[in-house]
């Protein structure tokens, strides 16, 4: 579609035109904002306008001048006869037909599970490679593809940056948006936990490497190849066919663990285990599943154990056809767990090398002690039910662990992570947390040098605990470096990026999270919070519904949308949503500021009050929540006598919320606010 509406002047060369049906206008928008956020400039056409001769006249234009044309194929499109989606396709198909047949023009994207035969499209869309963007999720890949296919004088559409720290160039600093009825931002961002079951592995592989040449503060993650568009696949959750079906956990486990070194295959892209471990336990046709999380190849399988005996039956499927590609099964002692793992993972790539040509992966040692995989596991089953009982069970599980086997740098990798978990959630002073997760990082790095996680988890304390923004970004970039690909790094870079207001850097990063893990909830909720901060309410609304779609009890995403609605001066509805929250605090803040945006103060006074006490005697760990009452009804001097509580206990939220949440402006020319921002070495960009 075009850009807003009919414009007189001639339309610029070297951009891309995306045409969709209207009720594809999200997906598209995902599209569009992916493609911009690399320099990329899009018509995209976000009226609701049809018709009209001048405006007409112009999307004729826009498609005889534009360099791409992006046609959105979906089951919405498939399901319209008519459109005007249908007279921009025909006008495109037109052109091409005027072009060298090597000159690429047009580039089909699927944003759903929409099949290429029968499906109601032009004969010329058929004979090119179609992309799939789940529900508008753009994979990095495409975004390059697009780029090497503009003419060369795209590269002057990449957006002029200075130079920063360490020749790094620094992003455009992040600006709040100025709104009469602001609200609140609930929840500390628990998106720094995306992918807490993923482990971190060896060294990615050259085609992934960092871009230092585009980077923006800490180096970004370059986009990944064309071909991994082609080169997908999910791991399911293996079931447990043990006789007492009380090895769960260990088939969980072992379906994990052959993710993660499926990962190590350079080419290969592999759906993270957030996105395909929803599906445990549903009896979905593989063929729907596979479209839904955009993949080609489904791994599944068994496991049977007894004592120290294991029975792994594994196969690999054709998300296609449904037909199975390959399958075996084993019989190992427990001893031989990992080689195992390895060993499967190996025939799984064999199976695809002619497709893929990917690498083993390397060989993998013997259990030094299977008592202490089982408390691994154990451990890891634990810190995947993401709660406060869970974190403190998996922490002494993994404590175990390396007190049986201290070279077992997985599980000291995840002790760190179960720190950083506990200070983001703490009931206390978050010091004894943030102190563990250090050493526990330390651990790791003694073992592996190159552990993404431990230098993520180290770059996030820097950052958080320290203010020490020069010690963050340089063990962000060691972690980068070592894995571009661990959804756990990307999360941690891109919040430290919202955190030094560098909008269009944490959405890359958070972009390159979702690409790897396009159904993960706290992924999606972080990318919400990023457009809400910026400004860009629809889209914030968009991601964060999504999460309550994926999990309705999801902890503090009702009050992120009811905070959205505030933003939109939506107060009922927003009320609405608040009362739908589960998450304690996140209920009673969200109420103080609806009641009171509606006028109802008493009701506010009550909310208020409530918090209060709970912030004393319960829940002392988010003192900016209190803040932003306060500051939201207008009672200055108590908005910063909590925000110095939060700076004292080292709350997470102060570092975003209280810089960039519309609901502090009013405290944002006092003197107070840029002495408090100068004490965390930020400078007071607003």
């Amino acid at each position: 579609m075009g850009e807003e509406s009919p414009k007189a002047a001639s339309a610029p060369t070297g951009a891309v035109f995306l045409s969709y049906a209207s009720e594809d206008v999200e997906a598209a928008a995902r599209i569009s904002a992916a493609l911009r956020a690399a320099g990329i400039e899009v018509w995209f056409d976000r009226s609701e306008l049809r018709g009209g001769d001048a405006w007409d006249r112009r999307i004729r234009e826009q498609i005889h001048d534009c360099r791409l044309f992006i046609p959105v194929i979906s089951a919405n499109s498939e399901r319209r006869d008519e459109g005007y989606f249908r007279r921009e396709w025909r006008l495109a198909v037109e052109r091409a037909g005027d072009m060298a047949e090597k000159k690429a023009f047009l580039v089909p994207v699927v944003i759903d599970g929409t099949g290429e035969r029968g499906t109601s499209v032009p004969d010329k869309f058929r004979e090119l490679q179609w992309t799939r963007a789940l529900a508008g999720e753009t994979p990095p890949a495409f975004v390059e593809r697009v780029q090497r296919l503009l003419s060369p004088e795209a590269t002057t559409m990449i957006r002029p940056a200075t130079r920063g720290l360490s020749g790094a160039v620094t992003p455009k600093p992040l600006r709040a948006p100025w709104r009469s009825k602001p609200a609140l931002l609930v929840v500390v961002v628990a998106a720094i936990l995306v992918a807490i079951a993923y482990v971190v592995v060896d060294k990615f592989g050259p085609s992934k490497r960092i871009a230092s040449s585009s980077t923006t503060g800490p180096t970004s993650a370059r986009p990944q190849s064309p071909a991994a568009l082609e080169k997908s696949i999910a791991v399911l959750p293996f079931a447990d066919l043990s006789e007492k079906h009380d090895q769960e956990y260990f088939a969980d486990g072992m379906a994990e663990e052959i993710l993660d070194l499926l990962v190590k295959i350079p080419h290969l892209n592999v759906i993270g285990r957030s996105s395909s471990f929803q599906f445990k336990g549903l009896n979905e046709d593989l063929r729907a599943l596979g479209a839904k999380l955009g993949v080609g190849y489904i791994v599944e399988g068994t496991v049977r154990r007894a004592g120290d005996k294991i029975r792994v039956t594994a196969q690999l499927i054709d998300t296609h056809t449904g037909a199975d590609v390959w399958s075996d099964g084993y019989d190992r002692d427990l001893g031989d767990v990992l080689a195992l793992q390895g060993q499967i993972a190996a025939a799984v790539a064999r199976q695809l090398q002619i497709g893929v040509g990917a690498d083993q992966p390397p060989s993998l040692r013997k259990l030094t002690s299977t008592e202490a995989y089982t408390h691994y596991l154990r451990g890891l089953s634990a810190y995947n039910r993401l709660n406060t009982e869970g974190t403190a069970e998996a922490r002494s599980e993994f404590e175990q662990t390396l007190a049986l086997d201290p070279s077992f740098v997985r599980a000291a990798e995840h002790l760190a992570l179960t720190g950083v978990q506990a200070a983001l959630n703490q009931v206390d002073f978050a010091a004894p947390e943030w102190r563990q997760a250090q050493e526990a990082a330390a651990q790791a790095l003694r073992v592996d040098s190159d552990s993404a996680v431990a230098h993520a988890v180290l770059g996030v304390m820097h950052a958080e605990f320290e203010f020490d923004w020069a010690a963050a970004d340089a063990e962000l970039n060691k972690a980068l470096a070592s894995n571009v690909r661990d959804p756990v790094t990307l999360d941690f870079a891109a919040r430290l990026a919202i955190h030094r207001g560098w909008r269009d850097e944490a959405l890359r990063r958070i972009g390159a999270s979702l690409a790897l893990d396009p159904l993960n909830p706290y992924a999606l909720e972080t990318r919400g919070i990023i457009y809400y901060l910026s400004g860009d309410y629809p889209s914030a609304e968009g991601d964060v519904r999504k999460v309550t779609q994926i999990s309705p009890t999801f902890f503090g995403a009702h009050c992120i949308v009811g905070n959205v609605l505030l933003a939109r001066n939506q107060p009922e509805a927003a009320l609405k949503e608040m009362d739908l929250e589960t998450s304690p605090l996140c209920f009673l803040v969200g109420h103080a500021l609806a009641f009171h945006a509606l006028g109802r103060n008493a009701e506010s006074d009550r909310a208020l009050s409530e918090l209060l006490r709970e912030s004393v005697n319960t829940y002392p760990w988010w003192p900016t929540g209190v803040a932003m009452v306060y500051a939201y009804r207008g009672e200055t001097d108590r908005a910063f006598e909590w925000l110095e509580k939060a700076y004292k206990i080292r709350d997470p939220d102060i570092l975003l919320w209280a810089r960039y949440d519309p609901m502090f402006v009013s405290l944002h020319q006092d003197p107070r606010f840029a002495a408090l921002v100068r004490r965390m070495n930020l400078p007071n960009d607003r």
